[in-house]
């Protein structure tokens, strides 16, 4: 069986209303032994910059349910998430350098889930020397 008739199987096995929104090989992320998973509610104001740019100790996973998201994370160009797209961050080294909400008129809302060792912080704010320094590796 190939991959897409794999996945042509499990989309034909699903029960009605259940849909595959994104998928992403384990190869191309880590989660920490021992990690806990936390599920996080994000509620951002019309025109809410978000949190300043940051890291989180592992990867994030999530789905944006209303509004639309500018998102961009450290060598990615920086682009728009609508309501009903999905979202991807490696964490650890990776600077998370904007989550605002896109809308000056609308709250977004989106949920992740972020996998990290037991009590590790959500996320830890980067200096502005430290972004000064990493300036390279933003895409324009």
């Amino acid at each position: 069986m190939t991959i897409n008739d794999a996945e042509d199987y499990m989309s034909e096995q699903l029960p009605p209303g259940v849909e595959v929104i994104s998928t992403l090989p384990g190869s191309a992320f880590e989660i920490p032994a021992g990690a806990e998973a936390r599920t996080i509610r994000v509620t951002l104001a019309p025109g809410d910059p978000g949190a300043p740019p940051h890291r989180h100790p592992g990867p994030v996973f999530g789905y944006v349910i209303a509004g639309e998201v500018l998102f961009e994370l450290e060598g990615q160009a920086p682009r728009v998430l609508k309501a009903g797209e999905a979202l991807y961050e490696p964490g650890g080294d990776v600077i998370h350098l904007q989550g605002s909400n896109n809308l000056e008129d609308a709250e977004t809302l989106f949920v992740v889930t972020l996998f990290s060792e037991p009590g590790a912080p959500i996320l830890t704010i980067v200096s502005a020397e430290e972004l000064a320094e990493r300036e390279h590796l933003r895409v324009k």
